[in-house]
């Protein structure tokens, strides 16, 4: 039996009870579901896994992305190491992820569906836990937005490039990421996708469109395209849509990439070891009819 706690916040929720070591019957996994369509953010305390538990978990939600200047924990590809922590001078795996406001996968044909990220190592300083990881909702993002916004909007499509991200981190002071290669810029073409989403487990629209990734509103003229988005960016932030995650170890966080948008909060040193394990689930399943049964 599932324990479900909602948070104080506009997202978030924790699931006792449950075991992410062991096989998911289906009825378990449709409360799950259910439960991300109505918090966003799922937090499972306490969770002892390896990878492969991690991969076999992920992979009930659909396909999982391979990385690209990501590295990936051996023996199980399909799972993608997030870590600042250093062996034989080389870091272990991507020490910068995630450090400015994003949705994974939007820059794909097929989006992205769930992230889903299990701590194995969380920095503390003088007992406060660093490297939150913070959240806006982007249900709540579109219901707030004006009545003419959305009608102007309402076909409107724009395109998400990966390069975008990439370079932002690229240039940031310290970073350690080089710019992709042709070879890896041509894995990750640019894409395009409706400004407003219907949400394959909720039937609300939400906002998608994200700093990290969004280029252009198609067929607008540049600057108008660029005024747009920077209200959107600035709308969809605003203080009262915004949820903050404070790690602990061994949490398990899965979290829906359609209704949220987030960053990571890099605010521990180097020598302050962060190690997370990461699958990235690809849309492959959510919008086939049945994935989600009524209750």
């Amino acid at each position: 039996m599932l324990k479900i706690t909602p948070n104080d916040a506009i997202l978030g929720a924790t699931i006792e009870g449950f075991d992410a070591s062991r096989p998911m019957s289906e009825a378990v996994f449709q409360e799950i579901l259910a439960a991300l369509g109505r918090y966003g953010v799922l937090r499972f305390p306490d969770q002892s896994i390896d990878a492969r538990q991690l991969k076999e978990f992920s992979e009930r939600f659909g396909e999982i992305q391979s990385g690209i200047g990501e590295k990936r924990e051996g023996g199980v590809p399909e799972v993608g190491i997030l870590s600042n922590v250093r062996a034989q001078g080389e870091y272990i795996g991507l020490p910068d992820a995630g450090q400015d406001w994003h949705t994974d996968m939007s820059y794909r044909d097929v989006i992205g569906f769930v992230n889903v990220l299990y701590g194995v190592k969380v920095p503390v300083r003088d007992g406060r836990v660093l490297g939150a990881t913070e959240f806006a909702d982007m249900h709540a993002a579109y219901e707030g937005l004006p009545a003419e916004i959305k009608a102007r909007l309402a076909d409107a499509t724009v395109t998400h490039d990966f390069d975008k991200f990439w370079m932002m981190m690229v240039n940031r002071p310290g970073s350690v990421r080089k710019p992709m290669t042709p070879e890896q810029r041509a894995k990750r073409p640019p894409a395009v996708h409706p400004l407003f989403l219907t949400h394959p487990l909720t039937g609300r629209k939400v906002l998608y469109c994200n700093p990290g990734y969004a280029m252009r509103i198609d067929g607008w003229d540049e600057a108008e395209s660029r005024e747009m988005l920077e209200f959107l960016f600035a709308h969809q932030l605003k203080a009262e849509y915004r949820y903050m995650h404070t790690w602990k170890q061994h949490d398990l966080l899965l979290w829906d990439h359609i209704g949220t948008i987030h960053q990571a909060i890099a605010d521990y040193r180097p020598d302050e070891e962060r190690l997370m394990l990461r699958c990235q689930v690809m849309a492959t399943k959510v919008f086939e009819p049945g994935f989600l049964k009524a209750a």
